[in-house]
């Protein structure tokens, strides 16, 4: 890495944004594959913009939506601004943890030296940009590799939850796909607000779940959860493989069942997101709550995963952790499935 930069400078006003210059080592793709079309560069340092924050990555976390981008499918994706022919982003990767560099011009309430957790552009690189409503102060109790593996996971998971509506004690929360880097979160946060979960996943992973408070869990290789006749008020779906009618089948009359992304379907739309638009469809006609959503990481959402993080009620949970020239091996790691846990990226 090559560069000028310093820390910013107090004006009496506040900080003067300062940008570095020189180049910086990233990962990079120029076409839409797998995980051999990623491959390490030197890059220009990004460019800040006064509504911006420029970040020294110290980590980074991948989550599936980084598979979907670097592969360029569904391919509807591409018509929704990511690039037709290939990415029009080079660098990949979102969730990051780091400290702030410099901060815009417009920019309130982050200030250099802050090390801070979310959402940003480029994360697989030394330098990244974000904008400052994506991120929040990592939480203390963390390295910055596991608070890289929280924003987008935990963040969907909180706001699927929430689309759910009040969960509390007593209530029957069903994580189907609880073993994935959403549903890990999913189950603590359930348990944080007094629920009792159950969750789905394969027999090698039915330890994990279990090892983050589920009270029951469902090895789907020898037994169909929606065959199991117990009912649930809430039912998370992160597989996106079983049909709307069995899952409904196990909802109580008022129950709430929301859809969240999903691995199924073909390279044009995507199954998973045709059944969300069913259920969308359906949803008016009958007395369940039937919700899809698309989440984002937001400022006020890692600050609430924060507090609970820092309280001790909800723990990342990191199988490995690659150096930056790893991330071609930790992205085939990822769609593959074998993970135990989140990857980190050490920057």
């Amino acid at each position: 890495m090559t560069s000028d930069a310093g820390p910013a400078a107090a004006d009496g006003k506040g900080w003067r944004p300062v940008q570095p210059t020189g180049t910086m080592r990233a990962v990079v793709q120029e076409r839409y594959g797998l995980a051999e079309v990623m491959h390490l560069a030197q890059v220009d340092i990004p460019t800040m913009g006064d509504d911006d924050v420029l970040l020294r990555v110290r980590a980074a976390g991948l989550h599936i939506g980084d598979w979907h981008l670097m592969a360029g499918t569904p391919r509807l994706m591409r018509l929704m601004g990511f690039g037709f022919r290939g990415p029009k982003a080079r660098v990949r990767g979102s969730d990051v943890a780091g400290t702030v560099v410099s901060v815009g011009a417009k920019v309130d309430g982050l200030r250099p030296g802050d090390d801070v957790f979310g959402s940003c552009d480029g994360a697989f690189a030394e330098y990244a940009t974000a904008r400052p409503d994506t991120l929040a102060t990592k939480p203390s109790n963390l390295s910055f590799e596991e608070a890289a593996s929280v924003p987008t996971s935990a963040c969907t998971a909180l706001q699927a939850l929430r689309a759910a509506g009040t969960i509390g004690p007593g209530q029957q929360v069903l994580v189907v796909g609880a073993s994935g880097g959403v549903g890990l979160f999913a189950v603590q946060i359930a348990k944080a607000y007094g629920a009792e979960v159950t969750g789905v996943c394969s027999t090698a992973k039915v330890d994990l779940v279990r090892s983050v408070g589920a009270d029951q869990v469902i090895d789907y290789t020898e037994q169909e959860v929606t065959e199991a006749g117990q009912r649930y008020d809430v039912i998370l779906d992160l597989g996106g493989t079983r049909t709307l009618t069995g899952l409904r089948r196990i909802l109580t009359p008022k129950g709430s069942l929301v859809l969240v992304g999903g691995e199924g379907g073909g390279n044009l739309i995507g199954g998973a997101l045709l059944r969300s638009l069913r259920a969308l469809m359906l949803g008016p006609f009958v007395s369940q709550k039937l919700r899809m959503i698309l989440a984002a990481a937001k400022a006020e959402d890692l600050e609430t995963l924060r507090d609970l993080i820092e309280a001790g009620t909800v723990t990342p949970v990191i199988d490995t952790t690659y150096p930056l020239s790893g991330v071609p091996e930790a992205m085939g790691q990822l769609h593959a499935g074998h993970p135990r846990g989140k990857l980190a990226i050490t920057v």
